[in-house]
C-alpha cells in the first residue's frame, strides 16, 4: 500500500488554480497527482518517474480522473529540458492566464523527495534492511549502477565517505572495513548479509536505539541515485520556470536534503548585505521569491500514527512574486 506523506499539506501549499499548469516531479504511485489533477480540470499536469513500474500504475489511475496530463520517464533533474523541448507544454505556454497575460512557464512544482512505500515494499528491490533481497536500489531499474557495485567495488575509504556523509553514521569506517573484510571471501549480494555486517560493526547498545542500518542504506540509496547532486540543481532550473504566483513545494525526509532545500530558497530571497537595512531598497534589490513558511511542516499527530515512515519528513514552500 502507497501512502502519500502531508498529502492535503502539499496540495494546499500548491495553491491549485483551474487554469493551472503544474509539474509533479516525483510522481511514484499518483497519490499527489490524482489529486492536482482532480482540481485543474481546465489546466495541465506533467508527471515525471524514472521506475516504469510506478508509471503504468499510475498512468491507469490518472485516466479515470481526467486526459489533461502527460508522464515523462526522466529523472527530474531534466524536467525543465523535457518541458521545454515538449510540444504540448510549448502550447500551453502561449494560452493567455487568468490575468490575461500568455503563461509561459508552471504554476507549481512538488518534489514529494525519498522513496516510495511499493519500492520498499517490493522484497526485489533491495531498498529495505527488513527484507531480505538482492542489492540493488535503482530507482530507474534500467540503471546499470546498483547497490551492489558500491558495496562491492568501492574501496574502503570511498565506502566510509559515503556513509559517513549521505548516512550521518558515526560507526562508518568500522562498517566499511568490515564489508571491505567480508567481501574478500565473497561478493555482498543480499540486503541481510549487508544487514549482518552493520550490526557486528557498532556496538550491541546502538543497535537497539533503531534499525542498525538504516542510515547505512539511506547512504548507498543516495549513492546510487546520485539524489543529493541532482537535488540543488534541480531546485535552481524549477525556480526559473515558474510563473509569478507560481509555488515550488518541497517534501524532504533526512536533514541532508532538508538543508539543501533551505540553503536554495535562502539564496533568492535573501537581500544583499549592501543595501540590508535602508529604509527603501531599490526595486531591482528585492528578490524574485518569498519563502511562504519560515519553519518547515511537519507531519501531524494522526498521520504519524498512520504511517511512521513519514515521521521524519519536512514541507517547505516558496513562491515567485515578481
Amino acid at each position: 500500500m502507497h501512502y502519500t506523506v502531508m498529502k492535503e499539506e502539499s496540495i494546499e501549499a500548491l495553491n491549485l488554480k483551474e487554469q493551472g499548469i503544474y509539474v509533479d516531479c516525483t510522481l511514484g504511485y499518483a497519490g499527489d497527482s490524482q489529486e492536482i489533477l482532480a482540481r485543474v480540470r481546465k489546466g495541465f499536469l506533467f508527471a515525471f518517474d524514472q521506475d516504469m513500474e510506478a508509471i503504468n500504475w499510475s498512468r491507469n489511475k490518472l485516466q479515470a480522473i481526467g486526459s489533461n496530463f502527460l508522464i515523462i520517464k526522466s529523472n527530474f533533474l531534466y524536467m525543465k529540458e523535457e518541458l521545454e523541448n515538449n510540444k504540448i507544454f510549448q502550447e500551453l505556454c502561449q494560452v493567455q492566464g487568468d490575468d490575461g497575460n500568455k503563461k509561459g512557464g508552471v504554476d507549481g512544482i512538488l518534489f514529494d523527495l525519498g522513496v516510495s512505500s511499493p519500492q520498499l515494499d517490493e522484497d526485489y528491490r533491495g531498498f529495505s534492511f527488513h527484507k531480505d533481497a538482492k542489492l540493488d536500489m535503482r530507482m530507474d531499474q534500467n540503471s546499470d549502477f546498483s547497490a551492489y557495485d558500491v558495496v562491492n567495488n568501492y574501496d574502503e575509504k570511498k565506502l566510509a565517505d559515503i556513509i559517513f556523509r549521505f548516512g550521518e553514521e558515526k560507526y562508518a569506517k568500522s562498517i566499511a572495513r568490515n564489508i571491505v573484510l567480508a567481501r574478500s571471501n565473497k561478493p555482498i549480494e543480499t540486503t541481510f548479509e549487508l544487514v549482518d555486517i552493520i550490526k557486528k560493526s557498532m556496538p550491541y547498545k546502538e543497535t537497539l536505539k533503531s534499525h542498525p542500518a538504516r542510515r547505512t542504506f539511506q547512504a548507498i540509496r543516495i549513492e546510487v541515485n546520485h539524489e543529493l547532486d541532482i537535488l540543488e540543481e534541480s531546485l535552481r532550473k524549477a525556480l526559473t520556470m515558474l510563473n509569478v504566483g507560481g509555488r515550488i513545494v518541497v517534501i524532504t525526509f533526512h536533514s541532508l536534503e532538508d538543508k539543501i532545500v533551505k540553503d536554495v530558497f535562502k539564496s533568492v530571497t535573501d537581500i544583499p548585505d549592501v543595501v540590508k537595512g535602508l529604509p527603501d531598497i531599490p526595486k531591482e534589490y528585492l528578490p524574485d521569491f518569498k519563502i511562504i513558511n519560515k519553519k518547515p511542516i511537519t507531519p501531524s499527530n494522526k498521520e504519524l500514527e498512520e504511517n511512521n515512515r513519514s515521521r521524519s519528513s519536512k514541507l517547505r514552500i516558496i513562491e515567485r512574486i515578481k
